[in-house]
């Protein structure tokens, strides 16, 4: 019993490398999309005239 708890030890070490790089790759895309929204915004408010 003991070895099958030893089994799934090493079966969640070797998930969590993979965890990290999505978990990277997720906040690598939210700030891709927050940096377009903040240039859409200036964007707009520079075309409303609010912009210097």
């Amino acid at each position: 019993m003991r070895r099958d708890l030893a089994f799934s030890g090493a079966a969640r070490q070797a998930e969590r490398p993979a965890r990290s790089i999505a978990c990277l790759a997720f906040v690598g895309i939210l700030a891709g999309a927050f940096w377009a929204g903040a240039a859409l915004i200036a964007e707009s408010f520079m075309r409303s005239g609010f912009g210097f």
